[in-house]
């Protein structure tokens, strides 16, 4: 009997769903981050799920066999692995949902446990393996002008996607071209999607340019942010509201990605998940955000003690009544008429 294969979202940049690929093993010494493999799911009962190429999410079960991409994630309050971890058992972990794949070496003990899998093979083409790289497209390089809205936080899970999503549909009422981008992190579809969802008009990670995750070497990053900016400056959009996935602390490349943006940043707002943070991050970086938003705001005793400690303001921008203010935050930054 044939068995058929699930397609995680690391696969949407690809032309696998069809199938037309084979799949044998190569030794350990050969693999390389981002390789697309096939893993059979080894763990008989878990909570977590699978991140399909579309977005949605399915249950694993055990003996399914999974497409998804070799890689690294060093999340804070997570787990934390890679490919280059895997040793000669040929036993990994889902590091994400999304399809992320390596051997795990530490994870928290408040998330269930991990999806485990065993190597089967990498996925083959034409004699050879296939990796993300090879589905990047060549396209004429642009310069990114676009004036950019960017979000930070002092860590994962922060409240950056939610602020994304909520700026950009606040800034969907003023007619504009809008485009959302999620630059570093860990390879999720949903961030980008929820983007979508809020109105923007394109959205961009850097999963369309071939990496299973933003930590990397810091100049594979510069060269694959480099072809992303061009892919989004194509769009001509007349801002660009960008999140840069966990902290600029943690080795995603977050600092990179921040020079790279540099001349486009108008307006930085800083999601903290503690007020004490604000301060760390803005000590570490020797920057001043025009905003704070966040976990830590979710309280007036949060809002108070972040505009104490650091000296800016400070909004829970999931109140609507906070919204006004915050547009017109942005609308001075980024000097432009919103009407």
């Amino acid at each position: 009997m044939k068995r058929s294969y699930v397609y995680t979202s690391l696969t949407r940049i690809s032309n696998l769903s069809g199938g037309a690929f084979t799949v044998k093993p190569i030794p350990l010494k050969d693999w390389a981050n981002a390789d697309y493999v096939v893993v059979e799911v080894t763990t008989r009962r878990n909570s977590l799920n699978i991140e399909l190429a579309n977005g949605r999410m399915m249950q694993a079960a055990k003996d399914d066999l999974v497409v998804g991409a070799l890689g690294v994630r060093f999340a804070t309050l997570e787990a934390v692995g890679s490919w280059q971890d895997v040793n000669d058992d040929l036993e990994m972990h889902f590091l994400t949902g999304a399809g992320l794949l390596g051997k795990a070496t530490s994870s928290s003990f408040q998330l269930p446990p991990l999806i485990g899998a065993r190597y089967l093979g990498h996925v083959f083409m034409e004699e050879r393996p296939v990796n993300m790289h090879d589905y990047v497209e060549k396209k004429e390089e642009r310069e990114f002008k676009t004036p950019c809205i960017v979000l930070v936080g002092t860590s994962m899970s922060a409240g950056k996607t939610t602020a994304a999503r909520i700026i950009i549909r606040e800034l969907k009422k003023f007619n504009l071209k809008v485009l959302g981008a999620k630059l570093t992190g860990a390879g999720r579809y949903r961030d980008i999607l929820t983007m979508g969802d809020a109105g923007a008009d394109a959205i961009f990670d850097f999963v369309d340019v071939g990496l299973p995750s933003s930590v990397c070497p810091a100049h594979q990053y510069r060269a694959a942010l480099k072809i992303l900016l061009s892919r989004m400056a194509g769009e001509r959009a007349d801002l660009a509201v960008v999140e840069i996935g966990a902290s600029p602390l943690e080795p995603y490349n977050g600092e990179v990605a921040i020079e790279m943006l540099q001349d486009n940043i108008k307006t930085m707002v800083l999601c903290a998940s503690d007020p004490y943070g604000v301060y760390g991050v803005m000590e570490a970086f020797g920057f001043k955000p025009h905003l704070v938003s966040g976990i830590a705001t979710n309280t007036e005793a949060g809002v108070q003690l972040i505009e104490k400690l650091a000296g800016v303001r400070a909004l829970n921008i999931m109140d609507p009544e906070r919204r006004p203010e915050m547009v017109e935050i942005i609308r001075r930054s980024v000097n432009m008429t919103l009407a």
